[in-house]
């Protein structure tokens, strides 16, 4: 049973992994679209990309739509779980709701709502069109986290700080801040991925000027398969990779400096 769960395990993992496996080769191929196997290599693509400001500008959009999206996300966020988790109020249920309703709700259904209300106020086709409607995206997601981490919180140690004679603001500064940061952070992370992936909402919002690199690679993909599109795709899981082992190897080589310093 246990070597048949094994198998099992290795079995979805080659086939989550495998379209990724596809498109690193993809993005070295000389041919003029997208094809596997490739039928030649070359760095063609790479250079279309970093010298094409079609292709970069989308780029920068969505770097920082996504920032600014990520700023505005934990700026609501946060003191909005603080008021959810740690006070009853009347309404609590139908603002819990509220906030998680982006979730339950298909993006194509907030794209048009979004398209129609955002377009009374002038600002359809632009970034800060894109930014609020990427936050009302990312705030359920990041709320989900947030509370997540707040609800877990021992609140004692805030208790001890104020019988101390510490103020509220010291407190959450010093205590509070510095316990909830990995849920800060991680809550943050997933804004900014919220933001950057988004294709939906901002083929119908965002315009030339705010072009997202998502929407970008659909346009292109729609039209004409440009294999610049492989290049991305590779970059884009080369930054994950580098997310996800970069923090491994700095606690590894903390551990190893401890080790070294204790002995």
């Amino acid at each position: 049973m246990n070597r048949f769960l094994r198998w099992l395990g290795i079995a979805v993992v080659i086939f989550i992994a495998a379209p990724l496996v596809i498109v690193v080769p993809m993005s070295f191929s000389n041919a003029r679209s997208l094809q596997f196997p490739p039928p030649g290599y070359w760095l063609g693509y790479y250079q279309a990309y970093f010298t094409d400001w079609s292709w970069l500008r989308p780029t920068w959009n969505s770097i920082l739509i996504a920032t600014a999206t990520t700023v505005l996300t934990m700026a609501l966020v946060v003191p909005a779980t603080f008021a959810l988790v740690r006070h009853r109020f009347r309404g609590k249920g139908i603002a819990d709701l509220m906030m998680l309703m982006p979730l339950a709700v298909p993006h194509i259904v907030m794209a048009v709502g979004y398209y129609s209300y955002f377009g009374s106020f002038g600002i359809v086709h632009t970034h800060l069109g894109v930014i609020l409607a990427h936050t009302c995206l990312s705030v359920p997601i990041a709320f989900l986290v947030l509370s997540a981490n707040l609800k877990g919180f021992d609140r004692t140690l805030e208790r001890a700080a104020l019988s101390l004679g510490a103020s509220p603001t010291r407190t959450f500064i010093h205590i509070t801040l510095p316990i909830l940061r990995p849920g800060l952070i991680i809550s943050a992370l997933f804004a900014f991925i919220q933001s950057f992936d988004e294709t939906v909402v901002a083929i119908f919002i965002s315009g030339r000027n705010a072009e997202t690199l998502p929407r970008k690679m659909f346009d292109s993909i729609r039209q004409e398969a440009d294999p610049v599109i492989a290049v991305i795709s590779t970059l884009l899981f080369a930054a994950v990779i580098l997310g996800v082992t970069a923090p491994l190897v700095v606690a590894r080589i903390r551990n190893k400096r401890a080790r070294l310093a204790a002995a």
